[in-house]
């Protein structure tokens, strides 16, 4: 079971009142069915869904949709359920009436208006393997503007691309989903979602650390091999004579630990030695070393 599939469910299992009812059927009829002369029709894979659409069109409409179940074979077996409408249509029209914009005067219907062109037309990634992403996928950009605009009332940074021939307004940044499976009191799916969220940012922390150190140890290996050669240069040609002898120890130093960072030889050489240095002085020792080193090289040339 994916986790559009739960978070779907759980959503049909939170108790709505009746305002909320009527902003959740008009935003799934208005999106996920096809309106004729003399029927309404809604296709549907979810069981669960079925029974709360069905549930509400009989308390808000008072009409009880035909039922209709059939198997469809392809790829996979699973099972498609059709509700179909035949009475009121005329009055069901009207309230979906999909030329104007639903009124939504209240938090609170508007959020159950997003909750049901959610349950018709929505869809979240699994927050275990892949980025974070939900979004709402419509016919038109009109709708497509109109639901991302009641994501933003929320502060939920939605947008709208356009996918083929298809409108998609979604969400993509880990908190503004979260806040939104909060504002459906999706309350399991949220535990899981922030769960995951915690784990993969933890995780992400942790391999920048890595891979942070890991470009540290890369970058005091590259410049100790490099103060090595600097000294094996001085050393051939006996320069080292007109250093002085703090320099000196740095050099010994640097030779026994060719591997360890600025810091890490500063920290040897005043521990092990009566010379207190850090890691500017140790750095800048070197820079005398490169010079001298440059200073006799362009004297020779």
């Amino acid at each position: 079971m994916t986790f559009t599939t739960r978070l779907k469910e759980e959503i049909t299992r939170v108790p709505n009142n009746d305002i909320e009812n009527r902003s959740i059927i008009d935003a799934f009829l208005r999106y996920n069915s096809i309106v004729s002369n003399d029927t309404i029709t809604i296709t549907l894979e979810n069981a669960s869904v079925t029974r709360f659409i069905y549930k509400i069109i009989k308390s808000t409409f008072g009409v009880l949709p035909k039922i209709i179940v059939r198997v469809q074979k392809r790829f996979h077996v699973k099972q498609i359920y059709i509700l179909e409408i035949h009475d009121k249509i005329d009055f069901i029209k009207d309230f979906i009436d999909i030329k104007k914009y639903p009124l939504l005067d209240s938090d609170e219907e508007k959020c159950a208006f997003l909750k049901g062109a959610f349950l018709g037309v929505g869809n979240v990634s699994n927050p275990k393997t892949s980025g974070y992403h939900l979004e709402y996928i419509l016919d038109n950009e009109k709708d497509a503007k109109f639901i991302c605009k009641l994501l933003n009332y929320f502060n939920l940074n939605a947008k709208v691309i356009q996918r083929g021939y298809k409108y998609i307004a979604y969400i993509k940044m880990g908190e503004s989903i979260s806040d939104l499976i909060k504002m459906f009191r999706a309350i399991n799916s949220l535990f899981e979602f922030e769960d995951t969220r915690i784990y993969r940012d933890h995780k992400n922390m942790v391999n920048r650390l890595n891979n942070c150190e890991l470009a540290n140890q890369e970058k005091s290996i590259k410049s100790g091999l490099s103060q090595l050669e600097d000294i094996e240069y001085l050393e051939k040609k006996d320069l080292t004579k007109l250093l002085d002898e703090k320099v000196l120890i740095v050099i010994n130093y640097r030779k026994k630990y060719p591997d360890v960072s600025l810091q890490e030889l500063a920290d040897i050489i005043s521990l092990e030695t009566d010379y207190k240095v850090g890691k500017s002085g140790v750095n800048h020792h070197f820079r005398t070393i490169r010079k001298l080193k440059e200073k006799y090289m362009n004297n020779k040339e």
